[in-house]
């Protein structure tokens, strides 16, 4: 059944809202004197930061609780269609059920938070020394949510482009 074999795909979906929850606890529970923490010098720190926007810290200067409530239900909308896609998708692949489901895991790990704290919690700080271009030095702080996105984002770019139909 069709069905069937896409909810299990919702499995994936929970795996990222746990694995970011989670990791986003640790960094909340962590004192401020911790950050930031160098993990390998010139590339990786762990960082501590709230993003009330989104991504890439849009409408970061926004902090009114209209904007808030627009978040959220603009989340929540994402969500629902994503979910209606990830279960309800007839002949979708393997990589789309994945895209899908890492960018619903993503989505609702980070309007948890938006919900329960305002704001985002990133931590992630990477920088890219080996682009020529100083603009993505460090790349935008991010969490395990947004990582989810983007990997999922690319899957399915690639399932658009690259995927073959089976032939009838």
């Amino acid at each position: 059944m069709i069905l069937s074999s896409r909810l299990r795909w919702l499995s994936l979906t929970l795996f990222v809202v746990l694995l970011d929850r989670a990791t986003k606890a640790w960094i909340e529970s962590r004192p401020i004197m911790f950050f930031p923490h160098v993990v390998i010098p010139n590339y990786f720190t762990i960082v501590y930061s709230k993003n009330p926007g989104i991504a890439f810290s849009f409408f970061s200067d926004s902090d009114g609780m209209t904007t808030r409530i627009l978040l959220i239900l603009g989340s929540l909308l994402i969500i629902a269609l994503i979910a209606w896609l990830l279960v309800a998708g007839r002949d979708a692949s393997t990589v789309n059920a994945i895209g899908l489901a890492l960018l619903l895991g993503g989505a609702a790990g980070n309007l948890t938070d938006r919900i329960v704290h305002g704001a985002v919690t990133d931590f992630l700080e990477v920088w890219l020394r080996f682009l020529p271009f100083p603009i993505f030095n460090p790349w935008p702080t991010f969490n395990v949510a947004d990582a989810a996105v983007t990997i999922g984002a690319f899957l399915l770019i690639f399932d658009v482009l690259f995927h073959r139909a089976p032939a009838k």
